[in-house]
């Protein structure tokens, strides 16, 4: 079947906060015609659904709850000139940068310019966790639970366990109050929980696994499995795993574009372009999951450099990989250039497998050692570390990958 083509300058592929604020930044720079796709019906994202405050605090004096940071970059972007289109999908690619779509206006294919993705993460649901048991119904993740109760009104049950140890898991817990039902407890495999806070609201198990959902129909309770081997049975009739992202790069594979072996995600650079000319990627595409107001400051940085591009500045080559050991995961970004851009505030984006107490980071060329540094807060799963960047030129640009340890 035959497609109606069309161009634009700019293609932004997702409407949360990096799409949203990497077209209202080119929109406003006078990029030409930025375009925004969002295959939900509803622009914004996950802060649309999550209805608790302190959203936007990097930007806005301020902050706001998750729906009206959501509407805040949605009027911001339409009103400096960028074009959003709800409920239409980028289906496949048909060249470098032309993607095929489909939408209320039926099949299209439009070639940019440039080309940004933004297509977001997702948290890992209880088939991709492995989790044996029944299919009964009250197992969520937390974007369904939110929606389900912010959105939709719906009760979701009486009794909840929530697992994961990842600040999502407080959100987890915030919903399922908003909604009427109790969390009886919160269960992560980790040692020690990244938000102290929780304990003071709910039972909060951890080395603790769930090993068996039980239920038929609906959700009757869950098998634990404790580090030590002691085996408990809890009561509930909703269970909400949180956390465990996976970017939403499906896009970008069918694209062809390499991806990060940590991330999962896409291969970036500092200057947040792809190994394809012409193709960027923001937000938490790239590292799931970041807070909306870091995804957000990644999406304008990510338009800062489209701008250089669409004024004609030479795509560079594959650059140097940049390697996280464990019980490091990954590191973002993950491709560097001697003679290029530092990233985003100058620092690399890190995460750990596993609690480590004022670990000192070493980066490591070959042989050859490029900084060492302590960090002077312990590092946590699910929370963010940071690396200084200022190491860059010092690596040999003919030499082997940049690897990053603990020393």
């Amino acid at each position: 079947m035959s497609r109606p083509e069309r161009a634009v300058d700019v293609l932004v592929v997702g409407a949360g906060p990096a799409g949203l604020a990497a077209a209202a930044r080119l929109a406003a720079a006078g990029a030409g015609r930025v375009e925004i796709l969002e295959r939900e019906q509803q622009p914004g994202g996950i802060p649309r659904h999550c209805c608790h405050g302190g959203f936007g605090r990097r930007e806005r004096r301020r902050p706001t709850t998750g729906p009206q940071y959501a509407r805040h970059l949605v009027d911001e972007a339409v009103r400096v000139g960028a074009e959003l289109r709800s409920g239409v999908t980028a289906t496949g690619w048909a060249g470098p940068r032309t993607l095929d779509t489909t939408g209320p206006t039926g099949l299209e294919r439009i070639t940019a310019r440039a080309v940004v993705l933004a297509t977001g993460a997702r948290e890992r649901p209880r088939s991709a966790r492995l989790v044996p048991g029944t299919r009964p119904a009250g197992v969520l993740t937390t974007g369904e639970l939110q929606q389900a109760v912010h959105l939709h009104g719906q009760r979701v049950g009486s009794r909840a366990v929530v697992v994961g140890a990842e600040p999502v898991a407080f959100s987890a817990v915030r919903t399922l109050h908003a909604g009427g039902v109790e969390t009886v407890a919160v269960v992560t495999e980790q040692p020690r929980l990244s938000l102290p806070s929780l304990r003071r609201q709910v039972p909060v198990l951890t080395r603790t696994d769930v090993t068996e959902l039980i239920g038929r129909g609906r959700l009757t309770g869950v098998r634990l499995r404790h580090r030590d081997g002691r085996t408990t049975t809890v009561r509930c009739d909703t269970i909400v795993f949180t956390g465990d992202w996976i970017p939403d790069h499906e896009l970008a594979r069918r694209g062809g574009i390499p991806l990060d072996e940590g991330t999962r995600g896409p291969a970036i650079d500092t200057a947040f372009r792809t190994a394809e000319p012409g193709v960027f990627a923001a937000g938490n595409l790239l590292h799931g999951a970041e807070r909306a107001s870091v995804a957000a400051e990644e999406g304008r940085c990510a338009a800062d450099h489209v701008l250089r591009h669409l004024a004609g500045e030479a795509w560079p080559g594959p650059g140097l990989a940049v390697q996280a050991e464990g019980p490091l995961l990954w590191a973002a970004p993950n491709r560097i250039d001697p003679r290029g851009p530092l990233p985003m505030l100058g620092r690399f984006m890190l995460r750990t497998a596993e609690p480590l107490a004022l670990p000192r980071l070493v980066v490591r060329q070959n042989s050859r050692v490029l900084h060492r540094s302590r960090l002077l807060r312990p590092a946590l799963p699910g929370r963010p570390l940071r690396l200084r960047a200022d190491w860059i030129a010092a690596a040999d640009a003919g030499g082997g990958p940049v690897l990053i340890t603990l020393g």
